[in-house]
């Protein structure tokens, strides 16, 4: 797989999302800079600036009319897809560490920081889908954590439930419309670094700097799989046709890493097989650790970002989709 290698950022990649046909590729970034990619041929389509930290996490809704990010400024900012054009800068009192559409695109979800004596939340916004209309500053829901800060978070199907992941390993959901707890399991020794739904919401894979990845279910919070490795994880994500898989990817920190080789930090995407968590196979090429991983929703190609500040963008070959485990 020889993968197309994007150059539109100076510093470590945070996130990467496709939107839902899958054409344009969205990559945010420590340099403040938000780019937009085609994702067959990873041309530059354009930027969105207007962030003045780290831009940290990025979403788009599902007609990419609309695209979310969340940054070290203290901002969310919704814009529009098509012209670059900020539509409204919402302000909080610490940096926006994950945003996220809800599935019918009338609402998102921010985790903030807990930071400097304010406590860390899950703010629900909701969103006027006509992209001339004013939107609101009023929230619709404010949830603040009683026991450790919320790293990440995510829809449930049909906006049921948010599901978020902690700094201490552990896992909520949350009836968010009545702000209350319902269900909270710790099934990781260390921060949850990524939360990543199924294309139908009924489960989610976590990542941990415990080195094991996890599937659970979205309705129980049951624990179905586990995937470890021997390098902290910092995302994984679910393919959603043709193989049984997901694709983990991490990496030791630099500071911990004593030599120059690559292989000695382990920056490699990971293969394993969904049901039977055995790993099939390694894709190297960052020089640094894998923050970000997305999969193509056509399952046909796959994208990390890194540490090194590069997106690569893999296309599977034909033998992966003829790819059978011998009984």
């Amino acid at each position: 797989m020889r993968p197309i290698l994007l150059q539109g950022h100076t510093r470590s990649l945070t996130q990467i999302k496709y939107n839902r046909e899958g054409d344009l590729l969205f990559s945010v970034s420590k340099d403040k800079v938000v780019n937009v990619w085609y994702s067959h041929n990873g041309e530059r389509l354009g930027t969105y600036t207007g962030h003045l930290g780290s831009v940290w996490t990025v979403d788009v809704n599902s007609t990419t009319t609309m695209l979310i990010t969340g940054s070290a400024d203290n901002t969310a900012k919704l814009w529009d897809v098509q012209t670059g054009r900020c539509l409204k800068t919402w302000e909080f009192k610490t940096a926006v560490k994950r945003v996220e559409f809800s599935e019918d695109d009338t609402m998102v979800l921010c985790v903030t920081e807990e930071r400097m004596g304010y406590s860390g939340t899950i703010t629900v916004l909701p969103i006027n889908t006509d992209i001339n209309a004013k939107q609101s500053d009023e929230p619709l829901a404010a949830i603040h954590n009683d026991g450790k800060k919320a790293v990440v978070a995510c829809w449930g199907y049909l906006n049921k439930y948010i599901i978020s992941g902690h700094e201490d390993g552990s896992i909520s959901q949350w009836n968010w419309k009545a702000n209350e707890k319902l269900n909270t399991v710790t099934p990781h020794e260390d921060i949850i670094s990524d939360m990543q739904m199924s294309t139908d919401r009924t489960y989610f894979i976590t990542t941990s700097k415990d080195k094991t990845a996890k599937i659970f279910d979205s309705e129980t919070l049951d624990h179905l799989k586990t995937f470890t490795t021997d390098a902290p994880l910092n995302s994984a994500s679910i393919t959603p046709k043709f193989q049984e898989f997901v694709i983990v990817g991490g990496g030791q920190d630099a500071m911990s890493v004593t030599t120059t080789s690559a292989r000695a930090g382990k920056f490699e995407c990971r293969f394993y097989h969904k049901i039977l968590e055995e790993e099939l196979g390694r894709v190297r090429g960052h020089f640094g650790p894998i923050n970000t991983i997305a999969i193509h929703p056509d399952g046909k190609s796959y994208s990390s970002g890194g540490e090194d500040g590069y997106v690569r963008v893999h296309h599977f070959d034909p033998d992966y989709f003829k790819f059978k485990i011998e009984a």
